[in-house]
């Protein structure tokens, strides 16, 4: 999957705020459940639109590059406005 297939930046969704590809869902949203404790299925459950395929894709994409020290993805949901 291509990052362009995961996430999209557009001004006009959310003021351009990333969000999984296809979706209204911002990428801070699957961070922000992760970070509270919840499941992926959980998150999947409660957000349809995003797929399976590209939450797990983001998550890969984000630790290689925090693993890389370039944590510029992982940051994905901190968008500064």
């Amino acid at each position: 999957m291509t990052t362009e297939q995961i996430i999209t930046q557009d001004p006009d969704i959310h003021d351009g705020v990333p969000v999984f590809t296809g979706t209204r869902v911002p990428i801070k949203s699957l961070i922000d459940h992760l970070k509270a404790g919840e499941s992926l299925d959980y998150f999947l459950e409660g957000f349809p639109s995003v797929s399976r395929q590209q939450a797990v894709a983001f998550l890969e994409i984000a630790f290689a590059s925090v693993a890389m020290g370039n944590p510029r993805l992982a940051q994905a949901g901190e968008v500064k406005k």
